[in-house]
């Protein structure tokens, strides 16, 4: 069996509870607060690797930054496509593995948002995605990563809860594993007296262990923030964001 990340099934079905309604809607902010973050103009050329149905690249498009959006689900991929059209906007939609994607020296700016790292059970393979992303920004280049850091989720981890989205009751369980370098999670959708079952597991990384395999792949001046309106990665930090800088390329 593929592995959850890997199945089509999986993510049209979270679909909804992935992207609800408000998550859509706090889009904006979240650019205004990125761009600002990252003190980027207009014209600069931005991946947007895992960019799922173009949350981040259609809104960064709309304010006349240079798109690329790279995901492995067709679906999405087709949705944000579609989107562009209707708005006439001008955004690169490619349908790759976040392990092979490679243009050297292309980019400006690589984003990496909501929690889209730290899927493959060999530690390798993240290190393909950083290597890779690193070589495919230019000299001076800047990387921003958006994930659930370790830090914060052991001060706000709840084992089980559930909720209900668009019609939909998803009730999540969660466990951490590997002495604290993983977590198991078991998703619950019921719909129409309907069960969807899913495991969904991934690596969690603190501040310093993210910035550690940053640095091994070539990434300096690496900074943590709280949030994306910068504030700093304490014990108030929502989620962990880092902006790591490339310097020259060796390679």
């Amino acid at each position: 069996m593929k592995a959850w990340h890997e199945q089509d099934n999986f993510w049209a079905k979270w679909a909804p509870i992935l992207f609800p309604k408000q998550r859509w809607e706090n889009t904006q902010e979240e650019v205004i607060n990125i761009v600002s973050l990252l003190k980027i103009d207009p014209g600069t050329s931005i991946l947007d690797l895992c960019c799922g149905p173009g949350r981040h690249s259609l809104e960064l498009a709309r304010r006349g930054f240079s798109l690329t959006g790279v995901d492995r689900t067709k679906s999405y991929l087709e949705k944000a496509r579609k989107q562009a059209e209707i708005e006439g906007l001008k955004v690169e939609f490619i349908q790759e593995d976040m392990r092979s994607f490679c243009k050297p020296n292309t980019f400006d700016v690589v984003i990496n948002l909501f929690t889209s790292f730290g899927y493959f059970e060999d530690i390798k393979d993240d290190k393909r995605v950083i290597t890779n992303l690193y070589r495919s920004l230019k000299n001076k280049g800047i990387f921003l990563i958006d994930i659930m850091g370790k830090e914060v989720l052991a001060r706000v981890f709840c084992e089980r809860n559930w909720q209900e989205v668009d019609n939909n009751i998803v009730l999540e369980e969660r466990k951490i594993s590997k002495n604290w370098s993983w977590i198991d999670n078991r998703w619950i959708m019921i719909k129409n007296g309907k069960k969807e079952e899913y495991k969904i597991s991934h690596r969690i990384y603190s501040a310093v262990e993210l910035t550690a395999l940053l640095n091994e792949c070539g990434f300096s001046s690496i900074s943590a923030y709280g949030d994306l309106t910068g504030e700093p990665y304490d014990h108030t930090a929502k989620r962990l964001i880092l902006v790591a800088h490339k310097g020259k390329d060796k390679t």
